[in-house]
């Protein structure tokens, strides 16, 4: 069965607790009760996630996790990072479109690249699928995978999010990080499991969550080998091979990884499955879901909604067990530069 979560609930206030209790003269004590939190703000959200892992952990309690079926994985947009106004690497996809329409002036009157020219963000953020892979075919297709992820890091390190005017890459979630790193530190071993154009994510995820390549699983395109004079390369195809949304990451989840995850993050529908997968099985489990609910230091949004629609998983998540992460309550801070 799984943890009942009103136990997970008491113990854990026990145990934050203890951790707040005066500190000890080991230096050994004093690390081991830093709070691994610190941007989450006390109450029954923080203190399930570290029950989890405090009961995971320990040797011989009815929740013990071994070591190697310590998995746990995550959604990167709108669980790791924003996804708002419009998912990051359609940014990118519309920047690339921006510098290659002088090449194309047949872009000028054909759709989803006469919109995006325009520059209309409202008719961007309800592109339909189609219209996606119509363009990441037009505007990816045909690098090498080195070339593409130089692309990427060259747009990560140059472009600014339109209402922070940030680099995107800080616009991650610092309390995720923090829990990132507190599983970790607790020996599982973390994956992302995401929508997102595998390569794309690949070029950064390493430096910004630390989490390998290898740990990464999205939606991919055709790929082919082949050899240029002596030099083996990897090239891109316009045609779309894999989608890791919805049921995907689950199938996905399955044939990377190999075995089920005991703890999975999400934030909308399209993670509904991989909530289920990881957690509708006996033993130690959890499934989290970031509720988006701060319109004034992130954005407030789940069901309607053109980018992360959160309706099913928010009905099953009281059902499941889940717990809900409710941004605005929840974290002291969104972002890693609001620190002081």
């Amino acid at each position: 069965m799984r943890v009942d979560i009103v136990r997970r609930f008491v113990v854990a206030f026990l145990f934050t607790a203890l951790a707040a209790a005066p500190l000890v003269a080991s230096p050994q004590a004093a690390r081991a009760q830093a709070d691994p939190l610190p941007s989450w703000n006390a109450g029954p959200t923080k203190a399930a996630v570290l029950n989890f892992v405090a009961e995971a952990v320990r040797e011989g309690g009815p929740d013990f996790v071994p070591p190697a079926e310590r998995i746990a994985t995550f959604d990167n947009d709108g669980t790791l990072w924003s996804e708002q106004p419009v998912y990051f690497q359609a940014e990118f996809a519309f920047e690339r479109v921006r510098a290659l329409a002088p090449q194309h002036p047949e872009w000028a009157t054909e759709e989803p690249f006469k919109t995006i020219l325009t520059g209309d963000r409202t008719a961007l953020a309800n592109l339909g699928e189609q219209a996606f892979t119509d363009l990441l075919g037009a505007t990816h297709a045909g690098m090498t995978v080195e070339d593409f992820e130089g692309q990427v890091k060259h747009w990560l390190a140059t472009a600014r999010h339109p209402r922070f005017d940030r680099p995107y890459t800080e616009l991650v979630y610092q309390p995720m990080l923090e829990l990132l790193a507190h599983l970790r530190a607790n020996g599982f071993k973390t994956y992302i499991v995401s929508g997102g154009g595998l390569d794309f994510m690949r070029a950064f995820t390493e430096a910004t969550y630390g989490i390998p390549p290898e740990q990464v699983i999205g939606s991919s395109v055709v790929t082919e080998f082949r050899l240029d004079g002596e030099t083996p390369t990897i090239v891109r195809l316009p045609e779309v091979e894999f989608i890791d949304d919805g049921p995907g990451k689950a199938v996905g989840i399955a044939r990377v990884i190999g075995r089920r995850p005991v703890f999975a993050a999400g934030n909308s529908d399209g993670d509904l499955q991989m909530l289920q997968w990881a957690t509708m099985e006996g033993g130690a489990r959890f499934g989290l879901i970031v509720h988006h609910t701060d319109a004034v230091r992130e954005w407030a949004y789940d069901a309607p909604s053109a980018i992360g629609q959160l309706k099913e998983a928010l009905v099953q998540a009281p059902q499941q067990g889940w717990l809900v992460v409710d941004m605005k309550a929840d974290w002291k801070v969104v972002y890693p530069f609001e620190r002081k």
